[in-house]
């Protein structure tokens, strides 16, 4: 079954594996995508990765969150992003931008001193105090948005993925702990919810209705329970409840994730050595996959063959989505299939990071 081909989002895809989105750092410093980028989409292209969502791309200048992150907020990267499709479209793989602004964990510079988020938060991890946002910035980040789908579509991309997890922006305003408004932007689910369904809509206006819109989607913001934060955060109705309203607005498939910076070691888990460790958002993506009738995408520390067939199986999710692994190991995919490999050799050790371009770090025997 997770061979085999299927249809997500009107995309003809030759397997349900999904290569999720991670920085790569191999952009320039203004964002300019690279041949580095390049050489690496166009290796998972070419070892049957289904479906490849790229590092987060920023979509104006202040929404930068990291080192030679790559952005979408000028038609000047267009050209360079197609040279990128042209190389992942001579195979069979199909290729989708994610789109982002890093909101209260933006990068801080002289041109751009205070980050901006939906409420003054103060960011437990960084101690940085965020400017509410005004109405108006709000549209305008709705503009934004759009206007990269747009340079994404030119630029031949398979449709846009948006970065709604992990504390950027978007994932700001669907929290309760980062989302303290009384206008229609906070408040309710739906007013939550809202610059998303907008950001959609706009899009489908812009650049048709038929251009592909996926979402990764923070189902907690991982506080612990018994700390003092853990019940100001998302929690498992309410990102169903946001899911569903994905689904209404046009959103065509949902990526399930989960965690913020000041929560700690909830995104990116190490030490995933045993199959009961993998797959650590599975409970939320089930809740989802049962109340939605679009795919499901799960990402989390999945390893093994076994564990990824039974996700499947057991109505966890539609698509196995891996970062790590695929960093370790581009070829993973042909040689699960060959019977070469019952699990990915990836020890989730997080070497991988590193600023001068993702690779795998590990010193294997």
């Amino acid at each position: 079954m997770i061979f085999d081909p299927i249809t997500v989002c009107n995309l003809d895809l030759q397997n349900r594996f999904v290569r999720s989105a991670t920085q790569e750092f191999m952009a320039e410093e203004d964002g300019t995508p690279t041949g580095r980028l390049g050489d690496l989409y166009e290796e998972l292209a070419r070892n049957e990765v289904g479906l490849i969502i790229t590092g987060y791309s920023y979509v104006l200048p202040g929404g930068q969150s990291d080192a030679l992150q790559q952005g979408i907020y000028d038609d000047r990267f267009i050209e360079p992003y197609r040279k990128i499709t042209e190389r992942v479209h001579r195979y069979k793989s199909k290729i989708v931008l994610q789109v982002v602004h890093g909101g209260r964990q933006a990068n801080i510079s002289a041109e751009f001193p205070v980050p901006i988020a939906p409420s003054q938060v103060k960011n437990g991890h960084s101690s940085v105090v965020p400017r509410e946002m005004t109405e108006e910035e709000i549209l305008e980040m709705i503009e934004a948005f759009t206007k990269a789908a747009v340079r994404a579509k030119k630029a031949g991309f398979d449709g846009v993925q948006l970065h709604c997890a992990h504390g950027f922006l978007l994932s700001n305003f669907i929290s309760p702990y980062t989302n303290t408004r009384a206008d229609r932007w906070g408040g309710s689910v739906e007013n939550r919810s809202r610059i998303i369904t907008e950001i959609v809509r706009r899009i489908k206006e812009e650049a048709g209705p038929e251009f592909p819109i996926m979402v990764k989607l923070n189902a907690t913001d991982g506080f612990r329970s018994g700390t003092a934060k853990a019940g100001l955060g998302l929690n498992a109705p309410e990102c169903v409840e946001i899911a569903k309203l994905l689904e209404k607005a046009g959103v065509c498939a949902i990526e399930v994730s989960g965690g913020i910076s000041e929560a700690g070691g909830v995104t990116i888990r190490t030490a995933i050595n045993s199959p009961a460790k993998e797959a650590y958002f599975k409970n939320y993506s089930k809740m989802i996959k049962a109340a939605v009738g679009i795919p499901v995408i799960l990402v989390g520390g999945i390893r093994s063959l076994s564990v990824m067939q039974c996700l499947i199986e057991s109505g966890c999710a539609d698509f196995i989505s891996m970062s790590r692994s695929f960093i370790s190991e581009p070829d993973l995919v042909p040689k699960l299939k060959s019977g070469k490999s019952s699990k990915a050799r990836c020890v989730s050790c997080n070497l991988c990071f590193d600023p001068e371009g993702i690779r795998c770090n590990f010193e294997f025997d």
